[in-house]
């Protein structure tokens, strides 16, 4: 048995690692809560574009999501666990904070790629969705969603679509057409008509900068939160092996 005065300086120590493991585990928390809602808000406004080519596409939003919803739910279980002083559950919270950097570290990383990759991917991807729209399946619905909210047309500029199959038969797609201009299928068969009443931009470089700038929030949300559950495995291995050395002293 060791000496009381040793065991009276532990004590203070476990008080003061109880403390700040708490009030880590509650900003833990929150940020489960931040991961949940950039996930959700990355999935929602990068829907339309992931689209486009959904076997190429990144799947970092999925990934916060589900790891926002298990960080929300083991976050009130790392303050239980500080509170109840248990050893196993204590290094339970560190193995889970571990897996936790892990995720985080990889959606981080796979958002970051594939925002510098995507110049490369996205012309291609765009191209063929031109190539086999119809109006009817989710690639072209992509392509109307896209060309209205950005308020673009084609790929460079509107003229991409008359080299498309669908211009033989239908023109440029009513997704071009601008706010309150007289959009007829005799304008819309007609480029030099179709000048006038759609927009004239392409999309590339919008869709481009958009998703380079979302997917650059994503990795980048990613990358902080990951690095700060390193302070929360430090802090519950070391209040564990508090724990356990101060129950090995009172015996």
């Amino acid at each position: 048995m060791s000496p009381p005065s040793r065991r009276l300086q532990t004590k203070p120590v476990i008080t003061c690692l109880k403390t700040f493991l708490i009030s880590y585990s509650l900003i833990f928390w929150f940020t489960g809560v931040i991961l949940l809602a950039v996930g959700v808000w990355g999935k929602v406004s990068l829907e339309d574009y992931l689209h486009l080519d959904s076997e190429n596409s990144t799947n970092a939003p999925y990934v916060l999501i589900g790891t926002g919803a298990i960080i929300v739910i083991f976050g009130l279980f790392g303050c239980f666990a500080t509170c109840r002083g248990s050893p196993w559950m204590l290094k339970l919270y560190a193995m889970f904070l571990t897996l936790v950097f892990l995720a985080e570290l990889v959606a981080g990383i796979s958002g970051f790629i594939f925002r510098h990759e995507i110049k490369g991917v996205l012309q291609g991807i765009y191209t063929n969705a031109l190539d086999s729209y119809n109006q009817t399946d989710s690639r072209s619905m992509a392509v109307d969603k896209i060309q209205e909210k950005l308020h673009c047309c084609g790929l460079q500029n509107f003229t991409d679509w008359a080299s498309r199959p669908y211009f033989e038969k239908h023109g440029i797609p009513t997704s071009c057409c601008k706010e309150g201009s007289a959009c007829t299928p005799e304008n819309l068969k007609d480029i030099e008509k179709a000048a006038s009443v759609v927009y004239l931009e392409g999309c590339f470089l919008k869709v481009t900068k958009v998703m380079e700038s979302n997917l650059g929030v994503i990795a980048g949300i990613s990358f902080g939160i990951a690095f700060f559950q390193l302070i929360g495995m430090f802090l519950a291995c070391c209040l564990s092996r508090y724990i356990t050395n101060n129950q090995y002293e009172m015996v």
